[in-house]
């Protein structure tokens, strides 16, 4: 300890604390203000990114209860369908044979056309199902892909693409 007192030197330590002075001011210029810039512009970047992830979940939402009309719009027509093929069946039973054979004829069209429906409605829920599937793979994708800036930028870059595209 004793050796510490005796090796200070004042000249030493104020030259130290001019150099440390100078340094800071030289931080303070030059450095601090690129570093607040950029981590300003990461934020802004992170932020427009949400946000427009946040779009395309909103847009997944009236894209979801679009097609939830839809479904049930097809699931009245069909019941209105199978009504409409009951009483037809009704009438066809009351009627001459002649006749039967013309109706079932008529039914086996309708039939094919409930079929059609139902076809499609199945397709819409598939593609309901892709959709949601390959939402969440996105996202995966996304934050595996959230490392650096320049993936950050990119991404929300094509995303913002997208989005102006649809």
């Amino acid at each position: 300890m004793d050796k510490l007192i005796n090796d200070f030197s004042i000249t030493l330590f104020g030259m130290q604390i001019v150099l440390f002075a100078i340094l800071l001011f030289l931080l303070a210029k030059f450095a601090w203000k690129p570093i607040l810039k950029a981590l300003k512009e990461r934020e802004d970047n992170i932020l427009s990114s949400i946000e427009a992830a946040e779009r395309t979940r909103e847009e997944m939402k009236q894209l979801k209860a679009h097609n939830e009309v839809i479904l049930r719009e097809a699931r009245a027509e069909r019941d209105e369908i199978i009504r409409a093929a009951k009483e037809a069946s009704n009438r066809v039973i009351e009627e001459a044979k002649a006749e039967a054979k013309v109706l079932v004829e008529k039914e086996m069209e309708k039939a094919r056309e409930m079929i059609k429906n139902e076809k499609a409605v199945a397709m819409i829920e598939l593609k309901q199902y892709v959709i949601e599937s390959s939402l969440e793979i996105a996202e995966k994708v996304v934050r595996g892909d959230m490392s650096s800036d320049a993936k950050q930028k990119d991404i929300a870059s094509k995303f913002v693409d997208d989005i102006n595209l649809n």
